[in-house]
């Protein structure tokens, strides 16, 4: 498809009002202002496919292109495979057995599963909560408490029930949220807090434990969503999880949390390996559904290094 450059122009048509022109997003700008614009159902991502052929001598020598639509739409990496995909002149590295949906709030229902039985054993969330420094540096928008109420936890959960992990700030505020309010809506019992310390390359702390503004560490709420047949389930969760586990790394880029996934399948319910989903993702996992409105962000090339 054709896309316009930077400082192009675009008639739009209102009819109420006639015609109009818009700018549109150029190639430089984020995922969620290329999602914001009219024009987003257009848009197209291309995933490199390995693919055997006979004229190959290795298979997955070479390969074939799939175009599908990137936003309100899953895209697939079905290969046991790292695929590349690019975007207008970006270039992406979709992880091996993984899909990520990039959408806006409004579309998450469409990740309900057909049925319980299908459901997701671990749902880990990273609302971006109000946060005036992230506001301030325009690091990406955040939204009211309130809208979290909307996510459609229990429906996304396994018949057997599902560990819910919800990263949240030190701020009280959300903190009695989440405990009057958002767990109870989800219908989440809270079983488990561990603390995400940051530390420097020197293993000192960013700053200091009592300072108040910016403590160096951050919560990971652990919870449990009731299945249909949970009762010994969650006994046996809030037997099995530590209390007061500490996990120590040194911070990347600004939001983006240590990788959890391997740490926490030892305490899903139901099936193992449980089907994993990551609400609000800024990055995609090997075996994971990744929903947000920039699942991509860490997923540019620039990101990696080849080995």
């Amino acid at each position: 498809m054709t896309c316009r450059r930077k400082g192009s122009l675009n008639r739009e048509i209102d009819s109420s009002a006639g015609s109009r022109w818009v700018e549109l997003p150029n190639d430089h700008q984020s995922l969620i202002e290329h999602g914001g614009v009219w024009q987003a159902p257009l848009y197209e991502i291309t995933l490199k496919l390995p693919e055997s052929s006979p004229s190959s001598e290795v298979a997955g020598s070479s390969f074939k292109n799939r175009v599908v639509p990137l936003f309100n739409n899953l895209v697939v990496n079905e290969t046991l495979n790292e695929v590349e995909a690019q975007f207008l002149d970006h270039q992406y590295i979709l992880p091996r057995e993984s899909c990520f949906y990039m959408s806006d709030l409004r579309m998450v229902h469409n990740l309900i599963p057909a049925t319980a039985s299908s459901g997701f054993s671990l749902i880990v969330i990273d609302p971006p909560w109000e946060n005036g420094s992230a506001q301030q540096k325009s690091k990406y928008p955040t939204l009211p408490n309130r809208y979290f109420l909307a996510l459609p936890i229990k429906k996304l959960s396994h018949s057997k029930g599902a560990l819910v992990a919800l990263w949240v700030t030190n701020r009280e505020k959300f903190h009695r949220f989440i405990d009057l309010e958002l767990f109870p809506s989800w219908g989440v019992t809270h079983i488990s807090t561990f603390y995400w310390l940051k530390v420097k390359a020197d293993a000192s702390l960013i700053s200091d434990l009592d300072l108040f503004h910016h403590r160096p560490y951050e919560c990971l709420l652990l919870g449990y969503c009731h299945g249909e047949d949970d009762i010994e389930d969650l006994k046996i969760l809030e037997q099995t999880v530590p209390k007061d586990q500490v996990i120590i790394s040194i911070p990347g880029d600004y939001s983006r949390k240590p990788p959890i996934g391997e740490l926490l399948q030892g305490y899903v319910p139901g099936p193992t390996p449980g089907r994993c989903i990551e609400l609000f993702a800024r990055e995609m996992t090997p075996g994971w559904l990744s929903w947000g409105n920039e699942p991509l962000h860490f997923q540019e090339s620039q990101h990696f290094t080849r080995t």
